[in-house]
């Protein structure tokens, strides 16, 4: 397998646009691509925003800066962000038939020594391995919310996933500045998403019985816990439709009525509150 030169991110939302910027400050040429123009033109302007901050504060020269925009493209269709592509970052909706739909084109449109994975939280790569030829260079490769700052990355292999895909995986999440851990068997959350999903249980758990206000469990986290944001904050960061799509997924999974997603989640993602992107979750946002 090539080293990885070339990498080709789809979605250019809020996790998409960082983990593309992030390769490209890291030295990677790397191709953003979205089915819409308009979420394109809002991250080119948000890098190009995120980086002169960098500069004023000192943290990164004028002419990295821009050596680094000169290295990412937001313009490409998908077709042509794929062409060069030595490794794919798929980012878009936590909806499994949309990335299934996605996926029928990239096993078809790829370059066939392309290292192919997906940055979802939840759905592991095994469920699109039936779409390629060689299952064995598909992965999970899923980053942390804000990509550009949180430090790790979590490396999932499925059954169908070659030795060699991991160790490769391995090296270009070194050469971006950030720390892996390999996830050797396919599972429910991964790792990092189960023991936050026990800490979010809870919570609700407490919540739902009016034993605290969502206000004071987070205190309780951040205060007693050392957390750096308690459960529903962090929720809020991530994203509530994120966390109320994994839910439905899974309580449709099991059929346990347990792993419904709880009532005061479901309210706030029916209203559109998902948090600071909308601008109200649990909290309100200026």
């Amino acid at each position: 397998m090539e080293k990885i030169h070339n990498v080709c991110v789809i979605g250019a939302g809020v996790m998409g646009r960082q983990i593309a910027l992030n390769g490209a400050v890291s030295g990677f040429q790397v191709a953003l691509t979205d089915s819409f123009p308009a979420a394109l033109e809002k991250a080119g302007a948000w890098a190009k925003s995120y980086l002169t901050t960098s500069v004023e504060k000192g943290k990164m020269t004028q002419e990295e800066m821009e050596a680094a925009l000169g290295r990412l493209t937001v313009d490409q269709t998908l077709e042509d962000a794929l062409k060069q592509a030595d490794l794919v970052i798929e980012a878009i909706i936590e909806e499994e038939e949309a990335k299934r739909e996605l996926f029928t084109t990239v096993s078809k449109v790829a370059p066939a020594h392309a290292i192919v994975t997906s940055n979802s939280s939840y759905i592991p790569s095994s469920v699109f391995a039936p779409l390629f030829s060689d299952p064995g260079r598909l992965a999970n490769l899923h980053y942390f919310n804000p990509a550009m700052r949180m430090k790790l990355v979590e490396i999932v292999r499925g059954a169908h996933t070659a030795d060699e895909t991991i160790e490769t995986l391995k090296e270009f999440v070194s050469a971006v500045g950030k720390t892996y851990i390999v996830v050797n068997k396919e599972i429910e959350g991964f790792v990092v998403n189960r023991l936050l999903r026990a800490v979010q249980d809870e919570g609700y758990f407490l919540l739902e019985n009016g034993i605290a206000s969502f206000e004071d469990i987070d205190k309780g986290a951040e205060l007693g816990l050392n957390y750096p944001m308690g459960p529903f904050r962090l929720m809020d960061l991530t994203g509530l439709d994120i966390n109320y799509y994994n839910r439905q997924r899974h309580y449709k999974e099991t059929g346990d009525e347990a792993d419904r997603p709880p009532r005061a989640l479901e309210e706030r993602f029916l209203r559109g509150d998902y948090g600071k992107k909308t601008g109200k979750g649990w909290y309100s946002y200026e």
